[in-house]
């Protein structure tokens, strides 16, 4: 059997939406993606139908989390088996996300792979907290320091003393725990205690929570705000700009969590629109659209559907399942000919209009009683009237 190829990718820092548009098309041919704690799970909805989704964890020493090995052996197993592998890692996988030491054994294995990288948190969590990383006025340099060094290296690779020398930006991803010896380690090295200081937990996603303080007192603030992991850490001047550009936390609903009962497929537009005015949408159907049991009665229609004077159409799922019916027998829009169209509400009529097809009425009020009125007063008697709705809904229309 052929050996497949891997892809490590970068998931980005959190924020669906800042995933790389090579990466949504990797995920959407892979044969079988590995994730992290990391990655964002709704860019799986991405993944085709059938892929394989595995998850590894990586979540500090969390018992579900795979080793650095076992997730090495995992890769490169689904690889021997033909398989096309997408290995999603957040924020970008060369940035401390340990993806050259996976590079390093597909290589060994003989095991092609590419490198997708994406937007790591080191830059995209203080621009979502509203701190530039540069400015001419406060920073021309900006470094990137783990703040988790390797437990097994036999001395440190972090030279303190020169990061005192440029007083440019520092950025410690994975500090978190280690915020008393990065703090006194930099005062120990120069860095005033007045230094602002900045940690942004959950970067770009809207539970985003950020702590301001300084040197001299962020450990304090850390612990009284109880911050956690994943924190990103800035140090540097530019840290006190942000209250001049905190855009993200102040959406008028940054920080609300909004729940969403729509069915599954028709919810996505809606928590968009939730998302940019910064809630969380939690989506929790309540309600599952499905074609009916059976098309008879439907299919009867379609057979002397110019007969009718007026077509009803009450929703876009509606409109969906009326038309995929009509194509399916091979019937076309001729079928529809002298027949009045109308539709309730915007979206239905948009719907329609997609199709081709002009609307003849839509009602101001998007319910039936604003159908009947306006319908009534052009006169309905003995006009035949096809309503396309769902089984279950109202029966103030039809009466």
């Amino acid at each position: 059997m052929p050996t497949g190829r891997v892809i490590l990718a970068g998931a980005g820092p959190g924020d669906p939406g800042l995933i790389t548009v090579k990466c949504v098309e990797a995920l959407k041919e892979a044969d079988c993606v590995i994730y992290d704690f990391l990655a964002n799970a709704r860019l799986l909805e991405y993944a085709k139908k059938g892929a394989e989704i595995i998850y590894a964890g990586k979540k500090g020493s969390a018992n579900e989390s795979c080793s650095q090995e076992e997730i090495n052996r995992l890769i490169i197993e689904k690889a021997k088996k033909g398989k096309f592998v997408v290995r999603l890692k957040g924020g970008d996988p060369f940035i401390f996300g340990r993806g050259a030491e996976e590079a390093e054994e597909l290589a060994l294995a003989g095991v092609p792979f590419e490198v997708i990288p994406g937007v790591t948190s080191a830059i995209a969590a203080p621009a979502y907290a509203g701190i530039p990383l540069t400015h001419r006025e406060f920073a021309s340099s900006v470094t990137f320091i783990t703040g988790h060094e390797d437990p097994l290296k036999e001395r440190p690779a972090i030279a303190w003393d020169r990061l005192s020398t440029g007083r440019g930006t520092l950025v410690f991803l994975m500090g978190w725990k280690n915020l008393p010896f990065i703090r006194q380690k930099l005062l120990e090295n120069g860095w005033r205690a007045e230094t602002p200081v900045a940690l942004v937990r959950w970067g770009t996603l809207t539970r985003q929570k950020s702590v301001m303080g300084t040197l001299g007192n962020i450990t304090e603030l850390s612990d009284k705000n109880n911050m956690r992991p994943p924190v990103v850490t800035i140090v540097g001047d530019v840290v006190s700009l942000r209250s001049k550009l905190n855009w993200f936390e102040a959406k008028p609903l940054f920080g609300k969590r909004v729940l969403v009962t729509r069915a599954l497929d028709q919810a996505g537009e809606f928590t968009g629109i939730l998302e940019s005015y910064g809630a969380e949408p939690v989506i929790f159907p309540t309600i599952k659209t499905a074609p009916p049991l059976s098309y008879a009665m439907l299919d009867r229609v379609f057979k002397r559907l110019s007969s009718y004077d007026w077509a009803i159409f009450t929703s876009v799922n509606g409109v969906k399942y009326f038309f995929e019916r009509l194509y399916k027998l091979g019937y076309d829009l001729r079928e529809l000919k002298g027949v009045k169209i109308c539709a309730i509400g915007p979206r239905t009529e948009l719907a329609i209009k997609e199709r081709g097809i002009k609307v003849d009425f839509t009602p101001k009020e998007f319910r039936a009683e604003a159908i009947i009125a306006v319908l009534g007063k052009r006169g309905i008697k003995g006009k035949k009237f096809l309503l396309a709705r769902a089984m279950k809904a109202r029966e103030i229309l039809p009466e």
